[in-house]
């Protein structure tokens, strides 16, 4: 069935899609559909690349610069008065 499929009906394909989309949209599809197909063999061949690790220490990472700026100073470097 698929091997009738020739450069010139690929090239039509490729054309109705830049047509519907744009063209600065499809770098945006490129990256989600690479991103699902790694998912997608991530869980059928079972492996976790220790996302828990990776979500850890990316909120590790954002939560530090954060909390920095806006904790509270401590008591005892507040001006007490005495």
């Amino acid at each position: 069935m698929f091997g009738s499929i020739g450069p010139l009906e690929i090239g039509i394909v490729v054309l109705i899609i830049v047509v519907l989309f744009g063209a600065k949209r499809l770098p945006e599809f490129g990256s989600g559909l690479g991103r699902g197909l790694r998912e997608f063999k991530d869980g059928i061949t079972g492996d976790k690349r220790d996302e828990d690790e990776k979500e850890a220490l990316s909120a590790a990472t954002n939560a530090s610069p954060q909390e920095a700026t806006t904790a509270p100073a401590p008591e005892s470097t507040r001006g007490s008065g005495s």
